[in-house]
């Protein structure tokens, strides 16, 4: 259970409304983080005006992004951040075995250059906090400046997420 309590999925707060209903219309439960960010409406709006966009308006392929999101989870710890993108890496192509074995990706023959090369970029963002000069090269030979954006964003955005979940325990759904 998370420290502080979820904001009721119903709440009369007019703030809440246009991000709770997203998922109650659709039939589905408030995730337990929206939940928590409640708390705080005005930044549960900002959480999400940068993290959907992440996710659905980026134009690096939708499967390593997601591959990135959950080798984060896997370096801060966030069970509930692996939980909650495993299903869209394997919708996006990323297949069960590289999930299996992410701890030690740099040995799979499954993955090709540029897995590699945004894992590497997500490893030392995630672990070091600075991405090197080699790294960022080989990054910035593939992929346009604003995709570079996309990819830091996702990286350094899903570091925050994991922090948060991590901090607030929140760990259901």
């Amino acid at each position: 259970m998370a420290r502080i309590p979820l904001v009721d999925s119903d709440a009369p707060d007019s703030r809440l409304a246009p991000v709770f209903s997203l998922f109650t219309d659709a039939g589905r439960e408030v995730p337990e983080l929206y939940r928590v960010l409640g708390n705080a409406p005005q930044l549960l709006k900002a959480w999400t005006d940068l993290a959907w966009p992440l996710r659905h308006e980026a134009s690096i392929p939708r499967g390593l992004r997601e591959l990135a999101i959950v080798r984060v989870a896997q370096l801060t710890g966030a069970t509930y951040e692996w939980r909650a993108h495993v299903p869209a890496a394997l919708k996006f192509g990323v297949p069960q075995e590289v999930l299996d074995r992410l701890d030690d990706w740099p040995s799979l023959d499954e993955l090709g250059d540029p897995e590699r090369e945004i894992l590497a970029f997500t490893d030392q963002l995630t672990i070091d906090l600075r991405v090197s000069d080699d790294t960022f090269s080989a990054v910035a030979a593939r992929w346009t400046s604003a995709e570079i954006v996309e990819l830091t964003l996702t990286v350094a955005f899903y570091s925050c997420v994991s922090r948060v979940l991590n901090a607030l325990d929140i760990t259901a759904d």
